[in-house]
């Protein structure tokens, strides 16, 4: 016999159990209506927001942004084009889709996505398409962002921007595994940054820069710009070095540039420029037009390691101590197949030239390989302070190393250098561009009392 109670509860537990599921079904339509199935976050089509939409959706996207926002939800956006303009984006913004295959495209008319005093930002799997079209003047990028506290963008692409790709200005955060291409200006431009990590990034095709590191004054930045590969930045807006470069860092302190691989580049793969304390180790430099590493101007502390230079008109420049630059170490690079032409006609010491360097600096451990000027320079007329060049290779130039005898040239010391086929001697001193001395490797320092040249190995 079955037990009366036991059918009485089995009967009531089953009627709450259908009780429960008809108000769950009940109130979805209306209380998550907005929200998506997938991960609680808000749902495009509540909004009207649809891939593959004829017209602009702006206005509807900038709604699903603001709701998004104020509920602190992701949005998962379906794969297909999407075409928006004008959008300020809210406070928290949380956008993903399918890489390679969601895409927002410039409707035109003025600027695209912009942000102001945001607190989260975090793109991902996501194109931005600039289709070339007109930004205004109120933006300085495709993506113009400023003063976010945290960014992350993420596995994106930004493409055929009519200014810089994207632009930051005061920002903390991460661009990581990006395709920026096409950009009439810079790929990324970062100004003031206050924590800023760029990494494992593909940079090409852009008319004046790749990657710069910019600050309104000189001050700590701190800047990463890691692993990144950069190739084909041209120099639309012309100039003797402000344009054409892989890598820029102005007026930023304390930047690490580190494993990247930058390839025809109008004028350095890598630009330092009025940034103290600039790290630039393990890159690869290949095919620049003008000088491939530089660190010039109002700079104290250079350390340039370990990089790889292969065709350029200079290979690595650590310079400017008339303007104050001075403090480096340039170790361990392989520097090889220079020339004498560059972008616009030679001056002071003209192309050619494998390492120069001018103040408080050692050069040792490099190797330099065909440097049709000199293998190294050491100072430019009086501009030479406190310079050790030991225990280098330098092979197949046109001088093996020269160093200032100029009136008012500083101590400087050359030991222990290996140098073979030199054509027009192993170490000559020069009055600014002119040779005046026989041979230093043969003869030692010739009287002139600021040099020290000792042990060199010639053949």
């Amino acid at each position: 016999m079955l037990n009366r109670r036991h059918v009485l509860g089995f009967a009531a537990g089953a009627a709450g159990i259908g009780l429960t599921a008809n108000v769950a079904t009940a109130a979805k339509p209306t209380a998550t209506k907005q929200l998506s199935a997938r991960a609680g976050g808000i749902d495009p089509a509540a909004f009207g927001v649809r891939p593959g939409a004829a017209g602009d959706q702006s206005e509807a996207f900038g709604k699903m942004l603001k709701a998004a926002s104020d509920a602190n939800q992701p949005i998962l956006l379906s794969p297909g084009a999407y075409i928006v303009s004008g959008i300020a984006l809210p406070p928290r913004v949380r956008l993903s889709g399918t890489a390679g295959a969601t895409r927002l495209i410039h409707g035109g008319g003025g600027p695209f996505l912009s942000a102001e005093n945001a607190d989260h930002i975090a793109f991902s799997g996501l194109v931005f398409d600039g289709a070339k079209q007109y930004l205004g003047e109120s933006v300085s990028g495709l993506l113009d962002l400023r003063s976010v506290k945290v960014l992350a963008i993420d596995d994106c692409q930004v493409n055929d921007a009519s200014k810089n790709g994207i632009a930051l200005q005061r920002t903390a955060g991460r661009i990581e595994r990006c395709t920026i291409t096409g950009a009439a200006d810079a790929g990324i431009w970062s100004v003031d940054a206050t924590g800023l990590a760029i990494s494992a990034n593909t940079v090409g095709d852009c008319a004046n820069g790749g990657i710069l590191v910019h600050r309104w004054q000189i001050g700590e930045d701190g800047t990463m710009v890691i692993g990144n590969r950069i190739t084909r930045i041209g120099a639309r807006n012309g100039g003797t070095g402000q344009n054409g470069n892989g890598i820029n860092v102005f007026r930023a302190g304390g930047v690490l540039i580190a494993n990247n691989i930058v390839s025809d580049c109008a004028f350095s793969a890598i630009r330092a420029n009025s940034g103290s304390n600039v790290q630039i180790t393990g890159n690869s430099c290949l095919r620049s037009g003008e000088t491939a590493l530089y660190a010039e101007f109002t700079f104290e502390g250079a350390a340039i390691a370990n990089n790889v230079v292969d065709g350029a008109a200079n290979g690595i420049s650590i310079v400017n101590f008339n303007e104050g630059g001075r403090m480096a170490t340039c170790s361990g690079n392989i520097v090889r197949n220079l020339s004498t032409t560059g972008p616009y006609p030679a001056e002071v010491g003209g192309f050619g030239i494998g390492i120069g360097v001018e103040a408080d600096t050692t050069v040792t451990g490099n190797v330099v390989e065909n440097a049709p000027q000199c293998g190294m320079q050491l100072g430019w007329g009086p501009y030479l302070r406190n310079v050790v060049a030991t225990g280098n290779v330098v092979r197949k130039a046109g001088i093996g190393i020269a160093v200032s005898v100029v009136d008012g040239a500083g101590p400087a010391i050359i030991t222990d250098n290996v140098l073979q086929e030199v054509l027009h001697g192993a170490i000559i001193g020069k009055r600014w561009a002119e040779p005046v001395t026989v041979d230093l490797a043969e003869v030692g320092n010739a009287g002139f009392t600021h040099l020290t040249v000792e042990r060199n190995r010639v053949s």
